[in-house]
């Protein structure tokens, strides 16, 4: 549901607001930034409520208040971005007040003043309603994406192959414009072992009715084999298709990888310290999967036969050396683990700080921390775990200075934590910095001998947030 999407709504009393009607197979390409702006007769309402809901002092600053609105409304690009944060923007500016986010008390605002969604299967059957898309998303998505595969599927075989696009940006509504992506001809559930499927496409354009969906098609790991799918988030497919590529290359090094397995250094003992966490085998693929990422994987990701087999031949050479590597850090981690595990169920401190601790050792290492640490922060986490094993040396020491700190650390955490989920899932590189930030941070306060790369404090990362949310 992009800016020139074509409503399908329901009339009714206008106080009902606007009903969307939605296929279930383009639910989850609806964007829930462009639903925010509902459609420009009713913008200047919400403008007004979400402004009214503020509290007094910056809304001082905008009197007269209709005038604003006007201003506001004729000036901004109608659904470029959120109008939760383009207003946010527009407010500060004005103001010249630090607003934050939460400060617009959404919870005040009329019903009529959010988009309500209907959505209807083929047959128009409905489905689901309500006006938090969010959680429309959570309980139909998975049949959404369903219903979009099998959609995407019957097209895929009579995609022509055409030029890639300059700026292929992901897709966040029902409708898009985009050039036709490079795509052979293909059945889209045959089983591959080796690279035999000519270029795959970065975007696929899939049209059902008068409605044009963006496909974002990836390989996926069956195993003891490769399967083609097309998924309709793109964050999705981005994840999807690199386990799947990773899995493509491991076919083709079969015996290297026997070898490999075989010869883990310190597998056994890493294993016992991992124990709590998953079995041998679990630990073993980890260290393989980082191996293969750091020897084959690195962006641009091959997209032809071609650039996947020139990939193959330049990472062979390395992998057993940097899979010593990645078995070096990892143990590394493992041990520290332990270190701090132990330390935490010796030292006994009170509930706050053992809930904080706990929280924060299965933030650094859940069961496929490995693998789903990036690389650069995997080497971190050793220094990470001992920091916690010193906070609790020193806790019985002084509580009231571990309590004092930790009640610097938590506004920032929380604040993190309530971004993280009003993103439902997308990914923001920034914020994903901010969270390692933190973990510094608490170095930085709790174990400050450890030292950090660069300075950081409580101060510092009020200004990153700043500039985060700005």
């Amino acid at each position: 549901m992009d800016c020139a999407a074509t409503y399908l709504h329901q009339p009714g009393d206008a106080r009902d607001g606007l009903t969307v009607t939605v296929p279930i197979f383009a639910l989850n390409q609806v964007s829930e930034e462009r639903a925010e702006w509902l459609v420009p007769g009713m913008l200047a309402a919400k403008v007004t409520a979400l402004l009214k809901s503020l509290h007094q002092k910056p809304r001082a600053r905008l009197t007269p208040l209709p005038d604003f609105v006007a201003e506001f409304v004729e000036l901004q690009p109608f659904c470029h971005g959120g109008l939760v944060d383009t207003l946010l923007r527009a407010v500060k500016d004005r103001s010249q007040i630090a607003v934050q986010r939460n400060d617009f008390k959404l919870e005040q605002l009329a019903p009529h003043l959010f988009m309500n969604f209907r959505v209807v299967d083929e047959h128009g059957r409905q489905l689901g309603q309500g006006r938090q898309l969010a959680a429309l998303k959570a309980e139909l998505g998975g049949q959404a994406r369903s219903a979009f595969q099998a959609l995407a599927a019957l097209k895929l075989p009579v995609v022509e192959p055409a030029p890639k696009p300059q700026q292929a940006q992901p897709a966040r509504g029902i409708r898009a414009e985009i050039v036709k992506p490079v795509a052979p001809a293909r059945d889209a559930s045959q089983a591959y072992t080796d690279w035999t499927f000519g270029e795959l496409p970065e975007l696929l354009e899939v049209k059902k009715g008068g409605q044009t969906l963006i496909g974002f098609p990836a390989l996926i790991d069956k195993g003891a084999h490769v399967e083609i799918e097309v998924f309709d988030e793109p964050e999705v497919a981005a994840a999807r298709h690199r386990a799947g590529l990773r899995r493509l290359i491991a076919l083709q090094l079969k015996e290297p990888l026997r070898f490999l397995e075989k010869n883990i250094p310190d597998l056994q003992r890493m294993s016992v310290l991992y124990m709590a966490l998953g079995t041998a085998e679990d630990l073993r693929d980890q260290v393989i999967g980082v191996a293969l990422d750091r020897a084959f994987l690195a962006d641009p990701l091959p997209t032809d036969p071609i650039g996947f087999k020139k990939r193959i031949e330049e990472g062979r050479s390395r992998l057993n050396l940097i899979a010593q590597e990645v078995a070096r850090a990892v143990h590394a981690v493992l041990q520290e683990l332990a270190n701090a595990t132990r330390k935490l169920k010796d030292s006994r401190p009170t509930k706050d700080v053992s809930d904080d601790v706990s929280a924060q050792l299965q933030r650094l290492v859940p069961k496929r921390f490995a693998l789903d640490t990036p690389w650069t922060q995997l080497q971190h986490l050793p220094r990470y775990l001992k920091a916690i094993t010193t906070r609790l040396d020193k806790l019985r020491a002084d509580p009231a200075r571990d309590a004092k700190l930790m009640s610097e650390v938590k506004p920032l955490e929380q604040r993190y934590t309530r971004r993280v989920a009003e993103l439902k899932g997308v990914r923001d590189a920034r914020l994903d910095d901010f969270r390692w930030q933190l973990e510094e941070l608490r170095v930085s306060l709790f174990a400050q001998e450890l030292r950090t790369p660069q300075p950081v404090s409580v101060k510092r990362l009020d200004k990153v947030w700043a500039q985060l949310t700005a």
